[in-house]
């Protein structure tokens, strides 16, 4: 079993779009375990390591291999080549499912 997470919070631009991207990759796909968590606070984002709206986690491994930062804060995270595509995210997943086996 996979498990794929996107984290985010309500107003960053490009949340609604990975999640959307995210949920077009898994479909079809066997044996993966896909959440959504909303990061609505301060206490929260510290919790859960929280690296910026919206975040790609990958049985718990950042999608770029962002560390978690010193002070998990409430930001928009920007994707320096920007937003991962639906094949890029699948490649990951089905990667991540090959070393399983």
């Amino acid at each position: 079993m996979i498990e794929v997470i996107v984290q985010y919070f309500r107003g960053c631009p490009n949340s609604l779009e990975m999640i959307k991207r995210v949920k077009e990759a898994v479909n079809g796909i066997p044996n993966v375990d896909y959440k959504e968590i909303l990061i609505e606070t301060e206490e929260l984002a510290r919790k859960f390591g929280f690296r910026g709206s919206p975040t790609l986690l990958i049985n718990g491994k950042d999608f770029e291999n962002m560390p978690i930062p010193p002070n998990p804060t409430l930001a928009c995270r920007v994707y320096l080549k920007g937003l991962p595509t639906v094949e890029e995210i699948r490649t990951q997943i089905v990667a991540h499912l090959n070393k399983k086996l």
